[in-house]
């Protein structure tokens, strides 16, 4: 199914057309549009605009994004039986979730429980708070819990969505009342991208692609980084190779992680019949009289075009991690747009409309942290790499100042909270020869020499001495060989005392098993050295508009904005400040695009729905 370019001529699904019989056409819209009266447009941008004030194509819901948050909300209000559009910045679909590694944080869904996994409700819910606290409502934190197993078996029973248990990939905190050392987090199975047929050209690239002629789940990545070093490392890689074998015996184009994910929710949109406007950016909401969001305006091709939601508006248009401004305004220097891996479109365009329509706004000082290498290409968010034996993070004082292999979101918090006392932005990752030849850098396989543009780019640096390559990255010497000293001290005792590395479960995920007695730690000793510069990267941010328990978008009194929801990194984060376990960002925004749907349609509407031949709107008739 393709993908309409024009709103004006959209006749996906049930959805009718500007000429279908008993519709009114562009002249009529236009000239009715004079007796609108009781409508309102958003203060600012709106009032610039001096194209005709109403299109011709009217939907139930108009979903802003096509991210994990926006495909699961059109998927449940299409079943729901509202006739849904997705609207689009982008030349693609997906979003962020299309480019990252797709972990979903659920507690509690039927994929863990049929696996085994010992979690209730009870254990999910007192975890959560611990992990959450008071930064976000009870309610909200319910909510999630409730619905979320709830929406990852509706988008399994009506999309091809599978998914499975990422075994071993513990909470975040497990040692917290209601923790699991083993994990709650699930990823996307694979997916045959033959069944997008056309769509499967729009799909957003992954943040990394999958090495070709491989299958590899996220899972995979812990033994494929010990590949080298580890036997089940080595057949975790030889099952790769086999699994893309089968597929492509079979016919299939073999599709994982967040390729998976958005590939799939994209399959059972077009199943459903519901339209995805791409190269569609989003410029405003439209209220009524009495402040109800009844639309959206939108650019297509230069032009403005107006998109009428009889039942509501759902936004799902990602953080606001790639612009600038408001990075200064609400975030903490040093600050900009170079360090995030989120998708480049998520520009607020969802949160300032929101904000401009009286929406309250939470969180907006936090993002997604993760230590990142500002490579030359793009960004590289670390995860395996700070957390193996034989590395450490230095600040500019050259010693240590965090637990190296604590979630990532807690380390970038770290780095902004000292940096004002000793700076530590940038800080630096020290690694050996040792650490190079036994595990994978990235997408470099041990013993492989790093890029000359890494280097010449400043992101890396070498040497053969700790003090030389101190002198490099501007340390005092006598300082990084004694932080060194004392850390290897640490890897013979197996006890980190200083920032107790290796104390967690979750600290031992992306470690070698073979380094004993504690495998988060071992001695850099072998030259040469190589330095690393780490910066405070981001996978989005995740502030946004303050949303209810039914994803209901609130005014700063607590109010509700009638007609308007959000879901995903357009609203505030349900995990608050924190971070309870891998995929707690696509989780959230998936569940609560769910969420929002579901209240639509379960809230009377003042208008008829669209299916079948019935009236418009008050005002889009002659």
């Amino acid at each position: 199914m393709a993908v309409s370019p024009q709103p004006s001529t959209e006749t996906s699904g049930s959805a009718p057309g500007p000429t279908a019989e008993g519709r009114p056409t562009r002249r009529t819209v236009l000239r009715g549009a004079a007796l609108a009266g009781g409508v309102v447009m958003t203060s600012g941008l709106l009032g610039r605009i001096r194209t005709p004030a109403y299109a011709d194509v009217t939907y139930d819901v108009v979903v802003v994004g096509s991210g994990a948050a926006g495909m699961t909300a059109a998927l449940t209000a299409a079943k729901r039986g509202l006739q849904t559009v997705v609207i689009e910045k982008a030349p693609t679909f997906g979003g962020s979730a299309a480019r990252s590694g797709a972990g979903i944080w659920i507690p509690c869904n039927e994929v863990i429980l049929a696996a085994g996994v010992p979690d209730t409700p009870a254990k999910a819910a007192t975890y959560l708070a611990s992990v959450v606290g008071a930064t976000v409502p009870a309610a909200r934190q319910q909510a999630f819990l409730a619905k979320g197993p709830a929406m990852i078996s509706f988008v399994m029973a009506n999309s091809p969505l599978r998914f499975r248990w990422m075994e071993g990939y513990s909470d975040y905190y497990p040692e917290l009342s209601g923790g699991m050392p083993n994990g709650r987090s699930i990823e996307p199975d694979m997916f045959d991208g033959n069944l997008l047929g056309a769509e499967l050209a729009h799909l957003n690239p992954a943040y990394i692609p999958v090495p070709a002629g491989e299958v590899v789940f996220s899972a995979d990545y812990k033994w494929l980084n010990l590949a080298a070093v580890n036997a089940k490392g080595t057949a975790v890689a030889a099952q790769t190779i086999s699994r893309y074998t089968a597929a492509v015996l079979a016919g299939k184009k073999p599709l994982t992680m967040g390729q998976s994910l958005a590939g799939a929710l994209r399959a059972g949109l077009l199943a459903a019949n519901v339209p995805v406007w791409l190269n569609t950016p989003f410029l405003d909401m439209q209220f009524d009289g009495s402040g109800r969001a009844t639309g959206v305006l939108v650019s297509q091709n230069g032009a403005q075009v107006l998109v009428k939601a009889r039942r509501g508006v759902i936004i799902g248009s990602g953080g606001f991690e790639h612009n600038l401004s408001m990075r200064q305004e609400f975030q903490r220097a040093p600050i900009g747009t170079d360090w995030t891996v989120g998708a480049k479109e998520n520009t607020g365009d969802g949160i300032q409309a929101g904000k401009r329509a009286g929406a309250a706004l939470d969180l907006m000082d936090d993002s997604w942290w993760g230590p990142a290498i500002p490579l030359p290409d793009e960004p590289y968010f670390c995860l395996a790499e700070r957390t193996l034996p034989g590395s450490i993070i230095v600040n500019s004082k050259g010693v240590r100042f965090v637990n190296e292999a604590a979630p990532y979101s807690d380390v970038v918090h770290v780095m902004y909270d000292k940096n004002p006392i000793t700076q530590d932005i940038p800080a630096w990752m020290i690694v050996d020869q040792n650490y190079r030849n036994r595990y994978l850098f990235k997408d470099l396989l041990p013993t492989l020499p790093f890029p000359d543009s890494w280097y010449q780019s400043g992101a890396v640096f070498k040497a053969s001495t700790l003090s030389a390559l101190a002198d490099k990255i501007g340390v005092p010497a006598s300082a990084l060989v004694s932080t060194v000293t004392r850390f290897n001290g640490f890897a013979l005792t197996g006890k980190d005392t200083d920032f107790h590395r290796g104390d967690s479960a979750y600290d031992h995920y992306y470690t070698d098993p073979a380094v004993i007695p504690n495998s988060c730690l071992a001695a850099l000793w072998l030259a040469p050295f190589y330095a690393f510069k780490i910066v405070p990267g981001d996978l989005g941010t995740k502030g946004g508009m303050r949303t209810d328990a039914r994803a209901r978008v609130l005014r700063a009194d607590g109010s509700v904005i009638p007609g308007l929801y959000a879901a995903g990194n357009a609203s505030g984060a349900v995990m608050g400040h924190s971070y309870a376990g891998a995929g707690s960002t696509i989780g959230p925004a998936m569940t609560f695009g769910y969420v929002a749907a579901n209240d639509i349609a379960d809230t009377p509407s003042a208008w008829p729905s669209t299916r079948g031949d019935l009236p418009g709107p008050p005002g889009l008739r002659s």
